[in-house]
């Protein structure tokens, strides 16, 4: 009879539960909190159906956890556990989609040049140097703005095949290589032309009543110079005074991309209104004329600089400000910041452009036979303007300075009739031809529509805001 015997175990049972217990937890931490790497793997992932597919994060966390959504087809890397004890997670990281290194987009940055751009994009110096002496076009090129892009396409052998710039959502520029060298293309869009309506009530300025409307700067401009005949906007502006706009829209595929001409216009100036309508006779010419066809252009404007405050009037006794004696101040100065351009007054032709005296730099324009004006204290001549130049009504002819006896950057303007100074606010001059009597019907057909459109757009704000 063999007798058995029961080995005693070697750690206590106390010391067996307390182990036991631990390894539970091991466990149980390995579950809850995995490692570091698969934590950020898990955030990529997580990012990228948030990015991609804008499912709530809940979501991603039960794609992970083995749940029904994980099986389901799905764009993103899958999740995998090899086996029921694994403490890791494996990740199927996406394939790099393969890239053509015949192309490239290049987004200007702040210091780039062209010659810059062209290194980044692996092509030598004197590839800039063949692309810009190809066509004298192909400067525009160098033009660069901050944010504007640039696609490259090379060839096999890494040479430049074709280039591509938007300049605006109207107009690109592309350079292609021919057997013949580089040939430089401008690419216009057509958009179509719809007209919108802005109506606004100046209460500190013209430019904030029109931003406020919607204007942008270029119609606020031209606004003003329609009614720069009748109106100086130097000193005739009052609270109060309105205006209503009926200009042309410019879009892309429904986007507005831009403005046109002012078809129509009212400007209320001092109780006083003003109507203008753009016309295109048969001879293809196109001005501004009144709702009864007569022009609203005249042979002077009243001011020839835009918006500027008049800081002295026409004076036969007036203390001169450096010289500190009483002279005769034969025209009105209009202070403005320097390099504001100034405009010819009318059409006629130049019979000084030079400095003279204390006048400074000056501009003399003879207008026909009795009308002469005179533009003093300039910064400098714009680009033409010397003697015997002709210039049109409008023309920039220099800029605002302090040359010569000035105490600050302001236009001495003078006016003069058969020699004599005379007040160039109190001047009136005949208006231009009105529309010619055979164009009258046609005028009318065109105008009545766009002055009821005014009347009608005008009665439905006004409807709005009492309501």
């Amino acid at each position: 009879m063999t007798n058995s015997k029961t080995t005693a175990p070697l750690y206590p049972k106390s010391h067996i539960l307390a182990a036991s217990g631990v390894a539970a937890l091991l466990s149980l931490a390995l579950l809850v909190f995995p490692s570091r790497e698969v934590e950020a793997r898990k955030t990529f992932i997580d990012l990228g159906l948030e990015q991609q597919d804008e499912k709530p994060q809940s979501q991603a966390v039960e794609a992970k956890a083995g749940s029904d959504l994980a099986k389901a087809e799905s764009p993103f890397p899958s999740i995998s556990a090899p086996d029921s004890t694994a403490t890791d997670i494996a990740v199927t990281e996406p394939a790099d989609e393969p890239q053509d290194k015949r192309e490239h987009t290049i987004t200007v940055a702040n210091g780039d040049t062209l010659s810059t751009i062209f290194t980044k994009v692996g092509l030598p110096s004197s590839t800039v140097h063949d692309v810009l002496a190809s066509q004298k076009e192909a400067k525009q090129f160098t033009r660069l703005r901050v944010g504007q892009t640039l696609e490259f396409k090379l060839a096999e052998d890494g040479s430049l095949e074709s280039l591509h710039s938007s300049l605006s959502k109207l107009e690109s520029i592309r350079l292609e290589r021919t057997s013949k060298g580089y040939v430089f293309k401008k690419e216009q869009i057509k958009p179509q032309i719809d007209s919108g309506y802005a109506a606004g009530r100046i209460e500190s300025s013209l430019f904030l009543a029109a931003k406020q409307a919607g204007l942008s700067h270029n119609l606020t401009m031209d606004l003003a110079n329609i009614f720069g005949y009748d109106i100086d906007f130097a000193m005739d502006i009052r609270t109060g005074d309105s205006f209503e706009v009926i200009y042309e829209e410019k879009t892309v595929d429904g986007e507005r991309v831009g403005t046109g001409n002012i078809l129509a216009a009212r400007f209320t100036n001092r109780g006083k209104t003003h109507t203008a309508v753009r016309y295109t006779n048969a001879q293809g010419v196109s001005s501004y004329y009144t709702a009864d066809g007569d022009s609203m252009r005249k042979a002077f404007i009243r001011t020839p600089v835009d918006f500027a405050r008049i800081s002295s009037r026409f004076s036969n006794g007036r203390k001169h400000p450096i010289l500190n004696k009483i002279r005769a101040h034969k025209g009105v100065d209009y202070a403005a910041p320097r390099g504001t351009p100034i405009k010819a007054a009318g059409d006629g032709k130049v019979v000084l452009a030079g400095r003279s005296g204390g006048y400074g730099n000056t501009v003399v324009i003879q207008h026909g036979q009795r009308y002469r004006t005179l533009y003093a204290h300039m910064q400098g001549f714009a680009k033409g303007i010397r003697n015997g130049s002709t210039v049109k009504q409008g023309q920039i002819i220099g800029y605002i300075g302090t040359t010569g006896l000035s105490t600050g950057p302001h236009l001495h303007y003078e006016f003069q009739v058969n020699g004599v100074h005379v007040d160039p606010l109190s001047i009136k001059t005949a208006m231009a031809d009105p529309i010619a009597k055979s164009e009258k019907q046609r005028f009318l057909l065109q105008s009545k529509p766009l002055l009821a459109r005014m009347d009608k757009e005008r009665s439905t704000m006004l409807a709005l805001n009492k309501q």
